[in-house]
């Protein structure tokens, strides 16, 4: 029995030296991906807190750090305002598209009516139209709106999304068509299902969605300055570009300013995070 034994686990060992080699290269190449990641923020960091142009002499070595460079880009790039407008701009963006999608995903899915596949395809299509095509067009309505250096001027264009719809349309098809009947006989009408029923089961989605919108908004650049004239309109990528264009001869000063503008996006990821990796992966494992 113990010749036996020692048998059997000789070969274990052979076994198990592939699997460790996988494990390392596995490893070593997410070491390498993470490395690629952060080396941009690392010197941008690096850069913003060193003071004067030493950021020229050394941009990769840690030097005498100050935080004196992250107040003056406060204060001489406007930052808090323009902190303020993106703000704004992006919560009623990300309030819209929620709202929108919701409500339109969900006729897609639970609603029977003619035209339904067809509509869904042109919805689908949008997907497919770069931004650019779009910004003529978009510029002159918000123009002939009066709209130019407001709030609903930012956010008008994107308070829809084609991707939202299509992303809790896929969830809501997961959901059984049962649960839908037996409140249509309890005499729930779709608002109260849709409330009581669906939303709490696309939860996870629903929080993704709404941080990606959020996100996409807040980096806005190209049609923040196409539509904003007046400084107090900008949104802090465009503030961003003011502070790059008026201090050409201070580069930490704009490293300073990116660092505070990035600020509020690494918040919101981390206190989100699990949201997001739970709307990501939700019906991916099924049982």
């Amino acid at each position: 029995m113990a010749t036996d034994t020692r048998a059997a686990a000789i070969p274990a060992v052979g076994f198990d030296r592939p699997r460790g080699w996988r494990a390392l290269g596995r490893y070593s190449l997410l070491l390498f991906v993470a490395f690629l990641v952060l080396f941009p923020i690392y010197t941008t960091i690096v850069a913003a807190l060193k003071p004067g142009n030493e950021v020229l002499n050394d941009p990769l070595r840690p030097g005498p750090f100050t935080l004196d460079v992250l107040r003056d880009a406060w204060s001489t790039g406007r930052l808090g305002r323009y902190l303020l407008n993106s703000f704004v701009v992006a919560i009623v963006v990300t309030v819209c598209q929620v709202v929108t999608s919701l409500l339109a995903a969900y006729a897609f899915a639970m609603l029977d009516f003619p035209g339904r596949t067809l509509l869904f395809g042109v919805f689908l299509a949008t997907l497919l139209v770069p931004l650019e095509v779009t910004l003529v067009v978009n510029r002159r309505l918000i123009d002939s709106l009066g709209w130019l250096n407001t709030y609903q001027g930012l956010a008008a264009p994107f308070l829809a999304t084609a991707f939202g719809t299509f992303l809790l349309r896929q969830v809501f098809l997961t959901l059984p068509r049962d649960l839908r009947d037996a409140a249509a006989i309890d005499g729930v009408g779709h608002l109260g299902f849709l409330r009581h029923v669906a939303i709490p089961l696309v939860r996870p989605t629903l929080g993704a969605l709404a941080l990606f919108s959020f996100l996409s908004t807040w980096n806005q650049y190209l049609w923040p300055n196409l539509i904003t004239t007046e400084a107090d309109k900008n949104t802090v990528q465009s503030g961003l570009r003011l502070l790059a264009s008026t201090n050409l001869d201070e580069p930490n000063l704009v490293m300073a300013g990116t660092v505070i503008a990035a600020i509020p996006i690494f918040v919101v990821l981390i206190v989100f995070q699990r949201q997001l990796v739970r709307g990501l992966t939700a019906g991916a494992v099924k049982g």
